[in-house]
């Protein structure tokens, strides 16, 4: 069955085009413009905007996290940490319920490095299963969040160059899509003197990925980790730091580097105290949450209230200024947990935009985060374009978010990959 979206503003992930119609058959877009064939599924969009499923391009994934994630229009996930690489991950490859997803698995930190100061002492996250198995399975919690099982993941604890190298070929045989690096000493996190990785283990680690041919990305939140990031030749950042205003050195620094920038400013907010309540409060949001994620969004990390979310905007800014692909994040927990929350799967990737608008973006500039930009970083051809052939990762809002953001929160419909989403909670 041919589907024919109608009198669409089409944003194609970087421009609005000038044809209002798109065919989807099956999975697939199959032509932009023309008129509906006879026997179409016609689907009239007037008044509303088509583009590209957005990407998070940070998250730590469960399967109750995909499904609320496509339920805003997010038809693709990037974890940072967790469970979800390749063999994992199979059973959600056609599953149209969730989002899609990929996962650099556990990154490269030295024992008791960063994130455990963030858990509680009896903390389990949810996917270690029946570690004989082998077998990925699902669990339900009491609030009914899918969560997944499986063997225990690979944990890559390292504390010298060795240990780095010896990993990354074993994170990539356990089906790693890219390799992260945590070099966090934990100040930001209110742990300050957490094992870090130091230059030499990180440089070494980040060759030997390169030599495999991965991407890598790094998770820093201050000036000087940056520094060493970016002088041991990393990919990208997870993170944009928070512990003063930027300089000139480092944005100039990064910016000749080549990497990209996944600023998480929503994560950053939630870290200096701000929580999400505002979001939740509006009904095109609250109207799709469980209690526990509503709760969840409602809270905030509020480890580092020294922050200054200015500063975090007007390094955006200059990040953008000199021409440094920015890629929007969120950073969203697995599990409504509210001592990690103010952020949340799928509605936070919306108000990440909104604060890259209020950073200085353009609307398009900003949608370019959420679709075509991380499509093109992380390698992912068949997604964050509306063109011929691609993948059917569709959204449709009401009004117009190429000129007012805050458009994009008025899901009209979403498709992932042809499927038609059920949008409410």
């Amino acid at each position: 069955m041919i589907t024919a979206i109608t009198n669409a503003r089409v944003f194609d992930g970087e421009r609005v085009r000038g044809e209002t119609t798109v065919l989807l058959d099956g999975t697939r877009i199959a032509a932009i413009g023309g008129e509906a064939p006879a026997g179409a599924d016609v689907v009239d969009a007037s008044g509303a905007t088509l583009m590209p499923g957005l990407i998070d391009s940070h998250v730590h994934a469960s399967e109750d996290g995909l499904a609320l994630a496509l339920r805003f229009g997010v038809t693709t996930e990037l974890e940072m940490q967790g469970m979800y690489t390749k063999g994992f991950r199979e059973h959600l490859l056609d599953d149209d319920s969730v989002a899609d997803v990929r996962s650099s698995g556990f990154g490269i930190t030295p024992p008791g490095g960063h994130p455990s100061e963030l858990l509680p002492d009896d903390f389990e996250p949810a996917g270690h299963g029946d570690a004989d198995s082998g077998e990925p399975g699902q669990d339900e919690s009491e609030d009914g969040a899918r969560h997944a099982q499986g063997p225990a993941p690979l944990m890559p604890f390292s504390s010298t160059p060795a240990e780095a190298v010896a990993f990354v070929p074993r994170l990539v045989a356990a089906g790693s899509d890219y390799i992260k690096f945590m070099v966090d000493d934990g100040s930001v996190e209110g742990h300050p003197g957490l094992p870090m990785l130091d230059q030499a283990t990180l440089a070494a680690g980040v060759a030997e990925a390169h030599r495999h041919g991965m991407l890598t990305i790094a998770h820093t939140l201050t000036v000087d980790a940056t520094r060493m990031a970016v002088e041991a030749g990393i990919d990208g950042f997870a993170h944009l730091f928070m512990d003063q205003p930027h300089t000139d050195e480092i944005i100039g620094l990064i910016a000749a580097s080549g990497a990209f920038v996944a600023p998480c400013v929503v994560l950053n907010a939630s870290m200096t105290g701000v929580t999400g309540s505002d979001l939740a409060d509006d009904p095109r949001v609250g109207s799709r949450l469980t209690p526990a994620w509503n709760e969840t969004l409602r809270s905030s990390y509020n480890r580092y209230p020294q922050g200054a979310l200015g500063d975090v905007l007007a390094s955006v800014k200059a990040l953008h200024d000199a021409g440094v692909d920015l890629l929007a994040g969120t950073d969203a927990a697995p599990m409504p947990l509210p001592f990690l929350g103010g952020v949340i799967h799928g509605a936070s990737v919306h108000q990440e935009l909104q604060y890259l608008v209020r950073a200085g973006l353009t609307p398009v500039q900003a949608l370019r985060a959420a679709t075509l930009t991380p499509a093109r970083r992380f390698g992912l051809t068949d997604r964050g374009r509306i063109a011929e052939g691609l993948r059917a990762d569709l959204l449709l809002v009401d009004g117009d978010p190429t000129t007012t953001i805050a458009d994009t929160l008025n899901l009209r419909a979403v498709w992932r990959r042809g499927t038609l989403t059920r949008l409410a909670a």
